[in-house]
């Protein structure tokens, strides 16, 4: 999905209600703030919620890419973050349900109409559905990185491994970052990491690395509520400075991915 200097990430989780479009949202918003050029994209086909995050109804979405000529560009939907700063949407549809295999092949087709477009871009952003369903892991496959957001509840733990199962038998998947969310103490974000990477090293031999912890706070209920990103509502809010040490965590993971091609490719650029 992305050349040599753009970095495509998607952003996963085993079940739903864990703040994965949220979080989304926030760390493409922190990244933006950082001097990163991002494109988010809603890659929950016909369940879309990215719009309604942000109290926008967009005159366009994926869906008339996928069904038309119409040019990527003529649908992106500019985010502001501060003054002179802003990150591309991509929406999606919501309550508009395709074919099975429709849905298996909507990631390989727009992937091919968005390639150009991605280029312009540091980071790509998937939100994909929650789950294990085809489109899912059709997403996580074309991402060279994937972010598991969990949370400490059992059944996100259950539901998560059982996505890593699935990629991993499936597509040969091997490298998950994870995100801890809602938590409440730095204890409870450990032990949810450890029971998870556990499972996954014990039964599939994966190790999961750790990307960082957000705690439990109201105001990121609030800013939902008001259809507004946390980082714009609240930026004094007490997960705010943790979105960003991932947004941090990112942009080195980015940087070492572009020295490494650098190194095999010495007329790669590498931005500084």
């Amino acid at each position: 999905m992305s050349d040599n200097t753009t970095l495509s990430i998607a952003v996963l989780s085993g079940k739903g209600g864990v703040g994965k479009s949220n979080l989304a949202l926030n760390i493409s918003f922190a990244l933006n703030l950082k001097g990163a050029r991002v494109l988010l994209i809603d890659c929950d086909f016909g369940l879309a919620n990215l719009d309604v995050l942000l109290g926008i109804t967009p005159p366009k979405t994926i869906q008339n890419i996928l069904d038309s000529n119409l040019k990527p560009a003529d649908v992106l939907v500019p985010v502001n973050t501060s003054a002179g700063r802003s990150f591309d949407l991509l929406p999606a549809s919501s309550g508009v349900a395709g074919s099975f295999d429709e849905q298996r092949k909507a990631p390989a087709l727009l992937t091919k109409k968005i390639s150009a477009l991605a280029r312009r871009y540091d980071y790509v952003i998937l939100d994909v559905g929650a789950g294990i369903s085809p489109t899912v892991l059709n997403f996580a496959s074309m991402a060279l990185m994937r972010v598991l957001v969990i949370t400490p509840e059992p059944t996100s733990l259950t539901d998560s491994y059982a996505l890593v199962k699935v990629l991993s038998a499936g597509r040969g998947i091997r490298d998950y970052l994870v995100l801890v969310n809602q938590i409440e103490n730095a204890k409870q974000e450990t032990q949810a990491f450890k029971r998870l990477s556990a499972a996954c090293t014990h039964f599939l031999n994966i190790s999961p690395v750790f990307l960082g912890g957000i705690p439990d706070d109201n105001n990121m209920q609030e800013a939902v509520r008001r259809q507004t990103p946390l980082l714009r509502e609240f930026p004094e809010s007490k997960s705010v400075k943790h979105i960003f040490a991932v947004a941090e965590k990112l942009n080195k993971l980015r940087a070492s991915m572009l020295a490494r091609i650098a190194a095999l490719d010495p007329l790669t650029p590498v931005p500084k």
